[in-house]
């Protein structure tokens, strides 16, 4: 049995323990998961709410996951796998490192019995994108970048410029990735499976829309836009 995988990342402040505390509450009871944490998450992972959905905890020394070349990443990834059998395995780094060498780790052949990669989601605070100190960080960057969908949470706490901010950037470096709407992490789990179908848990209020634009012709064409989607696709071939 192969564990579906979700790597949760995410700048400090973003929420990713918060995240993960309301996917474990929805956890289904003939399901077994595993979480994988830092040792100094931004909030504490209750023991007692993580026996009580049957999931497995292990955390990480030293608050540095991506160093995954050290032995503690590995060995506390292969304890969760051979005790715990789970079905699902959800990951979460620490805010200050870089995803690309767990997901270079996890899409090994070593794990490729033992671990379907679906997708990777980027948890943002659109405020930060006002503050250079966030997007002028590197791993700031390459944590969006490295993402397959990018979830906008605290959006309960934008102003109308965080969400012009987070419409322009996702025109400019979204691509075509879908951008979720969320409050305190509440994000539906069917969108890490659901292919192609409309689940009605997600948030859909959007940032506002761009002006349509012109090309060389001078016809009108669709500006791309921020979409706070309302399900998501896990990674091709998943």
């Amino acid at each position: 049995m192969t564990a579906k995988t979700t790597l949760v990342t995410g700048f400090l402040g973003s929420g990713k323990t918060t995240t993960l505390l309301h996917l474990l509450a929805h956890k289904p009871a003939d399901e077994r998961w595993a979480v994988l944490v830092n040792e100094f998450g931004e909030i504490g992972i209750d023991g007692a709410l993580l026996a009580d959905s049957g999931a497995f905890l292990k955390e990480i020394p030293g608050g540095c996951m991506c160093c995954v070349n050290g032995l503690p990443m590995q060995v506390g990834l292969n304890s969760l796998l051979l005790r715990g059998r789970p079905d699902r395995l959800l990951i979460e780094p620490t805010g200050l490192g870089h995803p690309k060498e767990i997901l270079r780790l996890l899409a090994s052949p070593f794990y490729e019995s033992w671990i379907n990669l679906q997708a990777t989601l980027c948890l943002l605070d659109a405020r930060q994108l006002s503050d250079a100190r966030y997007t002028d960080n590197e791993n700031f960057r390459d944590q969006l970048a490295a993402a397959d969908i990018i979830i906008a949470n605290k959006q309960d706490s934008y102003a109308p410029r965080d969400r012009e901010l987070l419409a322009a950037w996702a025109r400019d470096h979204g691509g075509e990735r879908p951008i979720i709407g969320a409050t305190r992490g509440d994000i539906s789990s069917c969108c890490w499976t659901v292919r192609g179908a409309t689940c009605g848990n997600c948030p859909r209020n959007a940032p506002p829309r761009r002006p349509r634009r012109q090309n060389r012709s001078g016809r009108p064409q669709p500006a791309r836009q921020c979409r706070l989607a309302p399900c998501v696709e896990p990674r091709p071939g998943v």
